[in-house]
């Protein structure tokens, strides 16, 4: 049976609002894991002890754990540990190495065992060789599995990776790695997407989506090794009208359309009443009921409204999350 969890960021922006307001209302609203950003501990490190010091993020990776210890929350991951794998300065990846370091000490603290990693989607600087993606990989792998407890590395693929954008690339690379502790994180918005969507298009799908979609997720069943999946995450979004171009307000030069659609217009499964529209449920039918995944089902979105100085917000939102939660779980027969 999947569990509930939510990514903090999804009930406001760290830089806004409070780390601690946010686990209390998750918690309030019967979430039981949660993931844990990097912005959580940089914010609460410079905001409450003044700097961010290597011993300042400890500090406040210590007491978000206290925190969720009160609550009867679980970290379940920290994450992104992102733009990694493929850089071709190799100063910049020993750099990245180093913070991985650091990394680690803080999910010990935390008391989780997972970091996340999204693909890279850099625009220069990197590369799609195979063997230099895999040999980057591997190399996380190894130091996880040098750690105690073992840390596992749950990569997913964005829609808008640069070289690795689907759920297939993420598992081609998860299989070639070939590590116990490195597995996947499928997440049904960039699956759907990616395979189904398109903001850019006055539809909002792509041609054939349907029929893509049908053959994309009978091929995850058929494929993936329930094994490697680490986690999953339930998002959906708006359907942008007009198509998000240059003239949208959305539009951001340096991102691509789906990165921009994602920071500004995702939701929660279930919210067709605010736009939502994506074929969801048939994305975690496949996995949960099909696949038979059982851990954990991280609810997950990104808005514009996050950073909102509003005091309601994080209530709000985990509202909404919840509610999308018991729909969700009806339509996956779970009780």
């Amino acid at each position: 049976m999947v569990r509930p969890a939510i990514a903090s960021l999804s009930l406001g922006a760290p830089q806004v609002h409070d780390i601690f307001k946010r686990l209390a209302k998750a918690a309030e609203h019967g979430f039981k894991g949660v993931e844990i950003v990097e912005d959580d501990i940089d914010t609460l490190a410079e905001k409450a002890l003044g700097d961010l010091t290597y011993a300042n993020r400890l500090a406040a990776a210590e007491e978000i754990s206290q925190e969720c210890d009160e609550l009867g929350l679980t970290v379940i991951v920290f994450q992104p540990f992102r733009q990694y794998e493929g850089l071709r300065d190799r100063t910049h990846h020993e750099a990245m190495i180093q913070k991985l370091h650091l990394w680690f000490d803080i999910v010990k603290i935390l008391r989780t065992d997972m970091i996340q990693i999204p693909t890279n989607w850099l625009k220069e600087g990197t590369t799609g060789e195979e063997e230099v993606v895999v040999t980057d990989l591997r190399r996380l792998a190894d130091l996880g599995l040098g750690q105690s407890p073992v840390v596992r590395f749950a990569y997913e693929g964005v829609a808008w990776g640069r070289y690795f954008d689907t759920w297939e690339d993420t598992w081609e690379l998860v299989q070639k790695v070939n590590r116990p502790n490195f597995g996947l994180c499928l997440d049904s918005f960039h699956i759907a997407g990616r395979v189904w969507g398109d903001p850019t298009a006055q539809t909002g799908r792509i041609p054939n989506a349907d029929q893509d979609l049908q053959v994309c997720l009978e091929r995850l069943v058929n494929e993936v090794d329930v094994g490697k999946v680490f986690y999953v995450q339930a998002g959906d979004a708006e359907k942008v009208d007009p198509p998000l171009n240059e003239a949208h307000p959305f539009h951001a030069a340096d991102q691509p359309a789906r990165m921009s659609w994602s920071r500004n217009a995702r939701l929660f499964p279930y919210e067709e009443d605010k736009g939502g529209y994506l074929p969801i449920v048939p994305v975690l039918e496949a996995i949960v009921t099909k696949l038979g995944y059982g851990g954990w089902l991280s609810m997950e979105l990104f808005s514009r409204e996050l950073a909102n100085r509003d005091d309601d917000l994080p209530s709000r939102y985990a509202a909404r999350a919840s509610a999308s939660w018991k729909k969700l779980m009806v339509a996956l027969k779970h009780s």
